[in-house]
């Protein structure tokens, strides 16, 4: 099974991941967030997965 990853800003598509089958898989489950808040201190985002 084909397996696709879009990443979006708004209406924007900023990477698009394709994977094949029988290739190994380097994504796995996918979840739906928000980032809340940006830390450059950290170089971290924190999301909202709720």
């Amino acid at each position: 099974e084909e397996l696709r990853v879009a990443l979006v800003d708004g209406q924007r598509l900023y990477d698009l991941n394709i994977e094949l089958p029988g290739s190994e898989r380097k994504k796995a489950n996918i979840y739906k967030g928000k980032i809340t808040r940006i830390e450059p201190s950290l170089e971290a985002a924190f999301v909202d997965f709720g």
